[in-house]
């Protein structure tokens, strides 16, 4: 739904609960600690090939 009145933009809310906030922080927090630990399996590999 797009009303042009500022609530929608790109399909989603510009107003969020907390309860949102924080279940999108949680969210972003496990991609960051996935990535870390892949980030950690690639300089692993890259010591164990020199």
């Amino acid at each position: 739904m797009n009303c042009n009145c500022g609530e929608y933009e790109y399909g989603m809310r510009r107003f969020l609960t907390k309860e949102e906030k924080i279940e999108m922080l949680q969210e972003y927090k496990k991609y960051l600690e996935e990535e870390a630990k892949g980030v950690e399996e690639r300089i692993k590999d890259l010591k164990k090939n020199n």
